[in-house]
């Protein structure tokens, strides 16, 4: 007897219900990631303000360093995906294993970079004489958990590409309080100052890494995969990686190029476009988690050979990348006379700032987009497009952002030109998801 073709309505609640099982623990962990950052501030903040500012340099270079390898959880979960959409677990595995030796290897190399280099780039980043000293021990300590970072993120693909999103969450909420408890312990209570918060950190991530790598070993061993470097993986890996480092790095340029025009409009205008940041990037969490899932889902359908499949899910996704969007942009405009006092008083500020959140608001759709746009196409691997559209949006944004001091535009205008900027990125997503040549069936593409 043959079974009946699902209907479009039950094809929707499937959707509805990977996306929801998969976006939401990724939505848990991402939002546990930054807590790390405010747990070592708030404790650190109590030793003075010159290691606080220490602190905060040290931070930006290291959160820098490690988001610039980001391509090790997203290139690993599509490869991943792939392989279980195939139905060959044994080769996703060795796939996931090829990730973390590489992330091993990068890892290294930066311990290399940043033990002898570390005062330089403190100074680069223009810390004061008394906050010198605290950033550069806490950059050194701290840089030694670089490779446990890295093999978070590339372990952290693997289980996405497995579809599992809830060991990532429980290895993130672990993984903080550990951290919080080993900073308070080894900053106050052995009296270490600053070098007992990096060395709370060290611990807690390798502490991180440990598990994943259990898991993931385990996996390997119920599979039959091999757990030696494979030099043609590891290769492999990165040259999936490459695109959406150039990916990943363009979008740096972008931020930094915002933060470097709203510097020269003057103090209230960076103080205000630093509490908008601050928002548009824990907005940006709630819609990764779509994209992530995208990753995941969109990578295992095309592994099966699903194209149907992963256009109803792509659909599917940007109708929840919307619906949530517009969910935050009016999160966004109600809670503006409750949000803006928490970051400060001063009322020129805040007169700065009301105009530009309302433009904020008014993007969260485009933004719900872009985002799982985004996620789709790297579930597919479609990494060479991710990286040209990237260079082509920095390319336009760059002339237009220059030109608001010089025009007078203000913050207003600076946040509209990020979301021309987000305009451009979804037409470029658009284009390429409507072409169809992002769908290309196998176990590797």
């Amino acid at each position: 007897m043959t079974q009946a073709p699902a209907t479009p309505k039950a094809t929707r609640r499937q959707h509805d219900r990977e996306i929801v099982a998969l976006a939401v623990p990724a939505f848990g962990a991402l939002v546990a990631e930054p807590l790390f950052v405010m747990a070592d501030s708030a404790i650190v903040g109590h030793l003075g303000t010159a290691q606080l500012a220490g602190l905060g340099i040290a931070s930006a270079l290291l959160m820098t360093a490690v988001s610039v390898f980001v391509f090790l959880a997203y290139a690993t979960t599509a490869a991943v995906a792939r392989r279980v959409g195939a139905g060959d677990l044994q080769a996703a595995i060795r796939q996931g294993m090829d990730g973390i030796w590489l992330a091993l290897l990068l890892g290294a190399v930066v311990i290399a970079v940043v033990l002898p280099t570390a005062p330089s780039l403190v100074e680069l980043f223009g810390a004061s004489d008394t906050a010198a000293p605290y950033a550069t021990t806490y950059l050194r300590i701290s840089a030694l958990g670089i490779p446990a970072m890295l093999v978070v993120l590339a372990s952290t693909g693997v289980l996405r590409g497995l579809q599992d999103t809830k060991t990532p969450l429980y290895v993130a909420i672990a993984g903080f309080v550990a951290n919080a408890v080993l900073n308070a312990g080894l900053v106050y209570g052995a009296d270490l100052g600053i070098a007992g918060s990096a060395w709370g950190t060290v611990i807690a991530q390798c502490g991180m890494a440990a598990a994943y790598l259990v898991v993931v070993i385990r996996g390997a061993r119920r599979h039959g995969a091999s757990l030696r470097p494979d030099a043609a993986g590891i290769r492999a890996s990165a040259q999936a990686g490459v695109p959406l480092l150039v990916r990943t790095l363009s979008l740096r340029a972008i931020l930094m190029i915002a933060t470097a025009v709203a510097a020269r409009l003057g103090d209230a205008d960076i103080a205000a476009h630093q509490i908008i940041l601050s928002l548009w990037s824990l907005l940006a969490f709630a819609l990764d988690a779509i994209a992530i899932a995208g990753q995941a889902i969109i990578g295992r359908y095309l592994g099966a050979g699903d194209t149907e499949g992963a256009r109803q899910a792509c659909r599917r996704m940007v109708e929840w990348g919307i619906a949530v969007g517009v969910g935050l942009g009016v999160l966004v405009v109600l809670s503006r006379p409750l949000f803006l006092p928490l970051f400060t008083s001063d009322s020129t500020v805040t007169d700065t700032a009301l105009p530009a959140l309302v433009i904020v608001a008014l993007s969260q759709p485009i933004c719900g987009v872009v985002f799982v746009l985004d996620g789709v196409l790297m579930g597919a691997g479609d990494g060479p497009y991710l990286a040209w559209a990237m260079v082509i949006t920095l390319a336009a944004f760059a002339p237009v952002a220059l030109l608001v001091p010089v025009l007078d535009g203000g913050l207003t205008a600076l946040w509209a030109a990020m979301t021309l900027m987000m305009l451009i990125r979804m037409l470029t997503l658009w284009l390429r998801t409507r072409s169809g040549r992002w769908i290309v069936t196998g176990a590797t593409r």
